[in-house]
């Protein structure tokens, strides 16, 4: 979740609390949280780490 803290966004937990991240802009507040997201359903997922892997050794 964003929230709004002394005109600073910050990245938070819903969970625990915890902080992930202050930005000066929701934009970049936004594009954290969908990392965060990103890599936290990627955890149950084989097949897409596997894809990941192989098209990080492919050399461009």
């Amino acid at each position: 979740m964003i929230k709004k803290i002394k005109g600073r966004y910050v990245v938070v937990s819903e969970n625990t609390g915890r902080k992930f991240g202050t930005y000066s802009t929701k934009k970049e507040a936004e594009k954290r949280l969908r990392q965060i997201e990103f890599f936290k359903h990627l955890k149950g997922s084989s097949s897409m780490k596997k894809k990941l892997r192989k098209k990080s050794l492919i050399k461009k």
